[in-house]
């Protein structure tokens, strides 16, 4: 049964698929919108208390269901200038050391930090040696994506392609499949250093979202496209504090984050496998207080 699923994601129409179902996630259906919000939190076993609105009447699209914010306080940052939190709910998919350039993905396959970075090497290079994690969210999953530390966003890039499952299944036995599905860079400048924190897109996800961009994909016109944004002290900065949402998918994917060599150790508690919720800490920062060539303010 492994080996068709494996075999039905090379030969499904994906991106139709995928463009399916974010038409009637956006669509006002009334009668069977409810119908299909109800199924899908039924099958999925979705916690609807933790939901600011816990009706599922107060919902008139499936987006609007699948985006729900919480309610206040329903998910705690991790207090402390040397803590960082993770970023969403969901499970940890794999974790560690970025060894020169090469990212665990599963037992027996790795990818590169230039193919996950579009060939961007002289940005890949400030991760060799460093930490990664990669975050999967289930169906299940609240799929609002919050900032690990305070950043001051510099870049953003949108990096077209495949829209393969990110379910464990296919991170097992997909070769380079998050340097190959569509993803969004996020670069954030912050007091250890650079950060980034990447949207992975996946079949049936309709979009994704940034908070100071709004919708990035669709559409999707099968180019790189690229960002820069404003240093601190200029008009039009973008500087999120930590705990705070930086995007949103509609419908589950991945979220990975990259940090530099010798600049965070990863929560000791965390391993494969591991339950996340988002503001929970996800490391620690070597030596913040020796970082002051990195600093930076709102």
């Amino acid at each position: 049964m492994d080996k068709l699923k494996i075999k039905l994601q090379y030969l499904l129409p994906k991106l139709w698929l995928t463009q399916l179902a974010g038409w009637f996630a956006n669509k006002k259906a009334g009668a069977i919108t409810q119908f299909v919000i109800k199924t899908f939190a039924k099958a999925y076993k979705v916690d609807m208390n933790e939901a600011k609105d816990s009706q599922f009447q107060a919902y008139s699209t499936f987006n609007d269901f699948f985006i729900r914010a919480l309610k206040d306080g329903a998910r705690p940052i991790v207090e402390g200038n040397d803590k960082l939190a993770l970023p969403a709910d969901g499970a940890v998919s794999q974790l560690g050391l970025i060894q020169d350039d090469q990212i665990l993905q599963a037992k027996g396959h790795h990818y590169t930090l230039e193919a996950l970075l579009a060939g961007n090497f002289m940005l890949a290079d400030k991760f060799r040696n460093g930490q990664f994690i990669t975050t999967y969210l289930s169906p299940r999953d609240y799929h609002r994506v919050h900032m690990p530390y305070d950043g001051l966003l510099k870049e953003m890039i949108y990096v077209p392609g495949d829209l393969f499952s990110v379910n464990p299944l296919t991170a097992a036995n997909v070769p380079n499949l998050f340097a190959r599905n569509e993803r969004i860079i996020c670069l954030f400048e912050t007091q250890f250093g650079p950060m980034i924190q990447i949207l992975v897109g996946a079949t049936i996800v309709g979009s994704i979202e940034t908070v100071w961009c709004g919708m990035v994909t669709p559409p999707r016109e099968g180019i790189i496209k690229r960002w820069t944004y404003p240093q601190a002290d200029k008009a039009g900065a973008i500087f999120l504090k930590k705990g705070e949402e930086m995007g949103r998918f509609k419908l589950g994917s991945t979220v990975i984050n990259l940090f530099p060599e010798n600049t965070v150790q990863l929560n000791k508690d965390l391993m494969n496998g591991s339950v996340t919720l988002m503001g929970e800490q996800l490391g620690s920062i070597i030596n913040v207080a020796g970082n002051d060539n990195n600093a930076i303010s709102e």
